[in-house]
This record gives structure tokens, sequence and C-alpha cells, in this order.
């Protein structure tokens, strides 16, 4: 192994050679890096320079920032991974990163969620992936890359066999690239997880819900989906549990804020009762009501045992349900993580989750409440814990450390880099 580079001082030349001024963040971040020890560079190093931070000073990355730390990391083997997210790059600052990708051969994380990236700068870094052979994680999140910019990366899809997370959620996509994207996964074999979150779509008729479907009954490989905000319904919900009838890899779903009722999530206890591998459920900002919650409940409790994570925050839900979930967590042991709040959360409701948490059967890091007295009553307290809770943000007060508070994290080890 060679020994550690200078990144800094390598920076500063750069800088000069291209008449750039130096960013004091990326200035900043280099310099920490070049302080770590010789074991963290020979595993490798994710730079963090995220426009959000909030523990140190930010000067947002520019392009011409980006032009000047790609040319300073081309041939370093150390740095793989970098996280850009919100910053101020733009289709310009796409090209050098394209670029970059088609020359480096060690970066295995992007982030470069919430920046101006559109449809162009899209097409750029999606062509780079044609023939980059090292990347494996991809965040786009938040960029209006818009229906085009997704059809790249449908293309790309087809093409790389590297890539295995890929995040387009808040993208602005549309029908059309959803289906592409759906088709291309039906052959893809190495992408595990990819997020599709809030697409715009203008039709009532759920035909990209139908075209996911069909892709789940042929893909082995996937094991993390989202499909947030895809106005999916009943018959949605029906046609996505067919599929997973036949399918023996997805591990997390991510059905939140959609339109789905308790007849939607009769389809789901039916599945339950069959599935083998689903681990993670989340019906967040749904509208299953307590018979959903009972069809939940029932399943769980006499059937599956795969189960691991549910989300039913913010269903509409009062004690009736909540009580049965809390009953089905009594016989079923492997049901650890449980979110719960937003519903009507009556006595009923308090006195049963704060005696799972009592008896040690339900974590304190694992579920969204916390029971506290009053008067001889018990009433139950939100907790900022999740599914997803450090999704679009990072800790104001340094690293993670407790994963069961993020429970996506802590269960599918696909999720993080």
């Amino acid at each position: 192994m060679s020994a550690c580079p200078d990144l800094h001082q390598d920076y500063v030349r750069a800088c000069q050679n291209l008449g750039q001024p130096e960013n004091p963040f990326i200035a900043r971040v280099l310099q920490e890096a070049d302080e770590n020890d010789k074991i963290t560079w020979t595993k490798g190093i994710t730079l963090k320079i995220a426009g959000n931070n909030h523990l140190v000073p930010v000067q947002r990355v520019t392009d011409e920032d980006l032009q000047v730390l790609a040319s300073v990391l081309r041939n370093t083997v150390f740095v793989t991974g970098l996280d850009l997210r919100c910053n101020v790059l733009t289709d310009a600052g796409a090209k050098h990163m394209a670029t970059f990708l088609q020359e480096n051969s060690t970066l295995r994380y992007l982030n470069l969620m919430f920046n101006d990236i559109s449809t162009s700068g899209a097409e750029l870094i999606a062509t780079a992936l044609h023939t980059n052979e090292t990347l494996v994680y991809l965040r786009m999140t938040g960029n209006k890359i818009g229906n085009k910019g997704g059809m790249f990366f449908a293309s790309m899809l087809q093409i790389n066999s590297t890539l295995e997370k890929l995040d387009l959620g808040d993208c602005d996509m549309g029908t059309q690239c959803l289906i592409e994207i759906a088709t291309a996964l039906t052959r893809n074999k190495s992408v595990k997880a990819i997020n599709l979150n809030r697409p715009l779509l203008y039709s009532q008729e759920e035909e990209t819900t139908v075209h996911i479907a069909l892709m789940l009954k042929n893909n082995s490989s996937l094991v993390e989906l989202h499909l947030c905000k895809h106005e999916i319904k009943n018959f949605g919900v029906e046609r996505l549990c067919e599929a997973l009838y036949e399918n023996s890899s997805l591990r997390y779903l991510d059905l939140s804020c959609n339109k789905i009722s308790r007849d939607g999530v009769k389809f789901l206890g039916e599945l339950l009762k069959r599935n083998q591998t689903l681990e993670i459920l989340d019906l967040n900002a749904n509208r299953i009501e307590d018979d959903g919650a009972i069809y939940l409940s029932e399943a769980l409790a006499l059937y599956n045992r795969t189960l691991r994570a549910l989300s039913v925050v913010s269903n509409n839900l009062s004690g009736k349900g909540l009580v049965a979930l809390s009953d089905a967590m009594k016989t079923n042991m492997e049901l650890s993580y449980i979110y719960i709040w937003g519903n009507k959360i009556d006595e009923a409701t308090c006195m049963a989750f704060s005696e799972l948490i009592r008896t040690g059967r339900l974590k304190p890091n694992c579920t969204d409440v916390e029971p506290y007295e009053v008067d001889g009553h018990i009433h139950l307290a939100e907790l900022s814990h999740g599914l997803q809770k450090h999704y679009y943000w990072t800790p104001s007060c340094g690293e993670v450390m407790n994963k069961d508070a993020n429970a996506s994290l802590a269960i599918t080890a696909v999720s993080e880099y």
C-alpha cells in the first residue's frame, strides 16, 4: 500500500493551478482526513462535505469547487466515499463528476442528494455509469432530473452490473420512466435497493404499480423497495401482494404515504401468513384503521415469524387496533420494532404499550412512544425514533450511535454504505 497522500496540500496546489479560490470547508475536511490514522486510510474513507453540516462553518460546494476537488481525488485510492449532499452543484458540476466517475476506480459511495442537477446532468452521470465498475451506492434524491432524466438511469440499469443501491426519490420522475426502470430491474441482477419515492403521476390507473409488481415476480435480487407517495390504493396493494407470493428476496417494503385502506391491508395480512422473507413493512400515513390493524395482528400472532419491524404511524387507529397489535407481540417474539404515533391513543393503548416496555418485550429504542405517569394514569409521549429517522438529514450533534432508533439501518444492512 502506498503512503498516505497529503490531500490538503494537493488541494492548495490544484486551486493555484486552476486559478480557483480555496473553499475553506473543503480545505477543513481534507485537513481532517489527512490527520486520520493509517488504519483508517487502508480501509478507505468517506469525505463528508455536506452543505447541511451544522457542526462547522460551511461554504457550500460550487461546480468550480468540485472541478478542483475531482482533480485532487482522481488518482487517490484511499477515498472510497464522497458525500456532497445539500450543496449548489448544477449540470456543470455533474459534468465534472461524470468525468471523475469514468477515470476513478475506487469510489464506491456517492451522495449528490439535494443539489441542482437537472436532466442533462442526469444524462452525464448515468452515461458515466455505463463504464464505471466500482460505484456501489448512488443517491440522487431531490435533484429535479424529471422523467427524461429518469429514463437515462433506466437505460443505465440495463448495462451496469455493479451498482447495488440507487436512490431516485423526490426527483420528479414520471410514469414512463418508472415503467422503464421496472422493466430494467426485471433483468438487472445487481441492484439490491432502490428508492422511487414521490414521482409525478397524473393517472389513477396505477399502471406503474402493476409494472413494479410484474418486476417483483421475476426479480430475485432486490432486497429493499421504496414506493412512498405513489398514489397506491387497494388495487395496487393486491397486485404487489400477488407478486410477493412468488418473490423470495424482498426484505424491506416501504408503502408509506399512499391511499391504502383496511381492504388493502387485508391482502397484506394474507401475504404475511405465507411470506417468509419480508422483515420491514412501512405503512406510515395510510388509512388502515382498526380493521386493518386487526388483519395484521392476526397474521403476526398466529402465522408470521419473519417480520421484525412495522410502522402504522398516522393510520387513523384507535385503541382497538393498537391493543390488538400489542397483543400480537406477546406471542410473536420476532416483531421487535413497532411505531404507532399519530393515531388515537387511548388509555388502553397506553397501558398495553407501557406493559410491553416494562416487561422488556419492547425495548425503549425500538418504538416511538415512551410511557409516563400523571396522577395515577399512564400516558405515552412521542420519541423521535422511526424506520428512517436519518434518511434526509444527519444529527447536528455528531454521528448516529444507536442504530435501533433508525430501524432500517439496524435490520437491513444494504440500507447503508
